[in-house]
């Protein structure tokens, strides 16, 4: 059921994402006049095809892995007279550049509605970045850093939540692996200086986890008891008999404080059996339970299904949320989205150059879990998985490779300063550098795929 439910997801995501992409192409070529003859969404032979009065054929395809928008192209068969000015290879460049872009912008403009309808409806909400627990011996016990500091900056760019504490140390140790902090704590301000200065090591703390753990630090979260809350039909935790209520006395022998301590004994035990000991009216059971092992932020890590109580609340000091009005929302929509995308864009640039680690691509595989696993924990979290995974495709599709959109951007271009199309040579060795280019990112997201899988 669990594959099942993440292919549905998966598909619903990239046929979602692949329609408003190619609806892009097909709205602006319209708008220029060209004449469009297909806006097929998936790949093989239609499931569903219908022709509008508009006279374009729509198709509905089985394998949702991408799509197309077919316009009038001289070069794909002969054209009517009365039909070439409304041919693709006639217009100018500049006009077949605003066809090609409009995907991608497509996308980028999907997220932005997306994410800023949700600002407006739901608010902001910022967890502060409080130091709650460092790893005796880690990098930044060694730099100083003491539970319950607030950082304030990250190489004096300030920082007010913990995702932009995330973000400036991913860049940093992507980078220099040189981070100057500023901490306060009991109204004194000091600075932590934290160095990195092995190639290798700052690579490591570049991988899916993310550079915290690596770094040794953990943020403050509210202390709950290690008491569960919803136990999700079918999952592990349901299977062994535990129940919402029930309270997590001891995992393998090791006695339960709060519900961290359970989290931080399951999740580095994917795929293993655990013996987890439980209080249920005042009677103590012990149960085995089969971990799962599933996807998150790229890395594989144990779960059983069962939820924190439902009931949360964080102090004061740790949270901050704000309501936004619409204009606020798209503002702060427009902020996050530029921020991802340049992160996004610098990340890549370091992959290629050997300082972020490659095990941050992912394929299909690790997006149907992510999509499945986001529709599981509600709306609101699958939305957040569909502005991600649309970024995400608008940005790849701006890369100037010669298959993808950015790739014919840039020989329409050439064409353009040229004042004459290139040479079918030098197309046919851009498609072939194109195609080699894709197999060798395919080839290791598929890899690192199945690499998590199989832990």
């Amino acid at each position: 059921m669990t594959v099942l439910w993440y292919l549905l997801w998966f598909a619903v995501a990239v046929s979602l994402l692949v329609t408003v992409h190619e609806f892009g192409h097909f709205w602006v070529a319209r708008r220029l006049g060209l004449k469009v003859l297909r806006f097929s969404v998936g790949f093989g032979k239609p499931l569903l095809a219908r022709r509008g009065r508009d006279g374009v054929e729509y198709w509905l395809c089985p394998i949702p892995l991408g799509g197309y928008v077919k316009m009038l192209d001289e070069r794909e068969g002969p054209v009517p007279p009365e039909d070439l000015p409304r041919s693709f290879t006639r217009q100018h460049p500049l006009r077949r550049v605003l066809v090609l872009l409009a995907g991608p912008g497509a996308n980028f403009l999907f997220a932005l509605v997306v994410l800023a309808a949700m600002f407006w409806a739901s608010g902001v909400t910022r967890w502060r970045p409080i130091v709650g627990r460092v790893e005796p011996g880690s990098i930044a016990a060694r730099a100083g850093l003491q539970p319950g500091e607030r950082i304030l900056t990250v190489n004096g760019t300030s920082v007010d939540s913990q995702s932009q504490v995330r973000m400036r140390l991913l860049e940093v140790m992507s980078g220099s692996g040189k981070a100057d902090l500023t901490v306060r704590a009991d109204g004194q301000t000091r600075p932590i200086a934290l160095d990195v200065s092995n190639p290798e090591a700052r690579r490591k703390l570049t991988g899916p986890a993310g550079p915290l753990a690596g770094l040794g630090l953990h943020f403050a979260g509210p202390t709950l008891p290690p008491v569960l809350g919803r136990v999700l039909p079918g999952g592990p935790a349901a299977r062994a008999g535990l129940a919402a209520g029930d309270r997590i006395v001891a995992v393998d022998g090791r006695p339960m404080k709060d519900f961290e301590a359970v989290v931080r004994a399951i999740s580095p035990n994917p795929g293993k059996t655990l013996a987890i000991t439980y209080s249920r009216g005042g009677v103590e059971r012990t149960v085995q339970v089969s971990v799962a092992s599933v996807t998150a932020q790229g890395a594989q890590i144990g779960r059983i299904e069962a939820e924190a109580p439902a009931t949360l609340h964080y102090p004061p000091n740790l949270v901050r949320h704000d309501r936004l009005g619409p204009l606020a929302a798209l503002g702060a929509a427009s902020g996050r989205i530029w921020t991802l995308t340049v992160l996004q864009g610098r990340l890549l640039w370091r992959m290629m150059l050997g300082r972020v680690s490659i095990k941050n691509l992912g394929g299909p595989l690790t997006i149907a879990q992510e999509a499945g696993q986001s529709a599981s924990a509600g709306a609101g979290s699958f939305l957040g998985f569909l502005v991600l995974i649309s970024l995400e495709i608008g940005f790849l599709n701006l890369l100037p490779i010669p298959l993808l959109d950015g790739g014919q951007v840039v020989f329409q271009l050439v064409e353009w300063v040229k004042g004459a199309p290139l040479s079918e040579r030098a197309q046919i060795i851009g498609q072939q550098v194109g195609i080699a280019l894709l197999i060798v990112l395919m080839g290791v997201a598929l890899f690192n795929d199945i690499a998590r899988q199989f832990g």
